[in-house]
């Protein structure tokens, strides 16, 4: 059983988190509340985003979250490295 690096994984996992955030950025400053709360929802299955929706953030708000989704995302991605690494055998099979 090969073990998975959990660095890479984790930096794997921040770059996609960021990027899904990213998307999200893109897709809130593209379209009309209405439309988003109908993307959100639909995402959400059956989660009514309608009342917590905010469709005005600043710059620096946006910047806090994509390094916070990066972090988290980043943590996910190493733990599940480290906790498949701590399943496997130290020995390879011939």
């Amino acid at each position: 059983m090969s073990h998975i690096n959990v660095k890479k994984l984790g930096l794997a996992f921040g770059i996609t988190g960021a990027i899904l955030y990213i998307g999200c950025v893109l897709v809130m400053s593209t379209v009309n509340k209405q439309t988003a709360i109908f993307f959100f929802n639909s995402l959400l299955h059956g989660v009514d985003v309608t009342s917590i929706l905010r469709v005005k953030m600043s710059w620096w708000e946006m910047i806090l979250g994509i390094i916070e989704i990066f972090i988290l995302s980043w943590l996910t991605g190493a733990s599940i490295a480290a906790f498949y690494n701590l399943g496997g055998s130290s020995h390879t099979a011939s």
